[in-house]
């Protein structure tokens, strides 16, 4: 028994880890092989208005980037572990606020165009601590997308409609040396905690922009996920480094 408990507190520590390492686009993290298939979505029945082909919509998003809101959960085996909440710039260089908060923990991170701010506010008057920004901190979402038809007209699963939206639903599996070209920071990240690959479904929009993301893996005997939604998308914002 404290075995077990040891180990589900390891993975979870994990998943966190992993939460923490992508705070551009959390992205959470996840899928791979063995992971269970996919909840069925929020689709609809019915031919959705406003059809478009995936292709030429990412070809918009590379012409018009933009900031949105975000929702970020993270679990394992089941059970939530770590919820992000945020604001970013995307399609661009990454800019942008995010709060972790898990069982114990509560987070602040502030990036800038030239610097990464973090906050740990579980300590009572922790400050903002600077560091410098990392050269691959970016969130590209399209680019996943990419990937995902890069490996054939399987991954195309068609339209469906998402709390009013039209939307295309992408989906495959990638293998985690995939990854590397478009997310660095999550292939450093999860190969460190031998991830080997990761399940993916994703849906976009007409503008090409990323309206739910979800990952699911397999984290040392453990079933893992990230499930991101946006919103709000509106124009590329300033995010200015937070009083210190």
């Amino acid at each position: 028994m404290m075995t077990s408990a040891v180990r589900r507190t390891t993975v979870s520590a994990a998943v966190v880890a992993v939460c923490l390492s992508v705070l551009s686009g959390c992205k959470d993290a996840p899928g791979g092989a063995g992971a269970p298939a996919p909840a069925a979505s929020a689709a609809s029945a019915t031919p959705v208005v406003g059809a478009f082909e995936p292709e030429q919509a990412l070809a918009e998003a590379e012409k018009t980037p933009y900031a949105a809101s975000m929702k970020a959960i993270s679990e394992a085996a089941g059970q939530e572990l770590s919820t992000m909440t945020g604001r970013s710039n995307l399609g661009t260089l990454f800019t942008g606020r995010a709060e972790i908060r898990s069982s114990g923990m509560w987070i602040e991170s502030v990036t800038t165009t030239d610097a990464n701010y973090i906050r740990n506010r579980t300590k009572e008057g922790s400050g903002w601590a600077k560091a410098p920004r990392s050269p691959d901190n970016d969130a590209n979402y399209a680019g996943y997308a990419k990937l995902l038809l890069a490996t054939g007209p399987s991954a195309k699963k068609g339209m469906e409609t998402r709390n009013g939206v039209p939307t295309y639903h992408l989906a495959g599996h990638l293998n985690l040396d995939q990854v590397a070209s478009v997310d660095p920071r999550t292939h450093r990240s999860m190969k460190s905690k031998g991830v080997t690959g990761f399940d993916i479904d994703q849906w976009i929009d007409a503008q090409g922009r990323t309206v739910r993301f979800e990952q699911r893996m397999d984290m040392r005997g453990t079933q893992a996920a990230n499930k991101v939604d946006f919103s709000e998308f509106g124009p590329v914002e300033t995010f200015a480094a937070p009083e210190r």
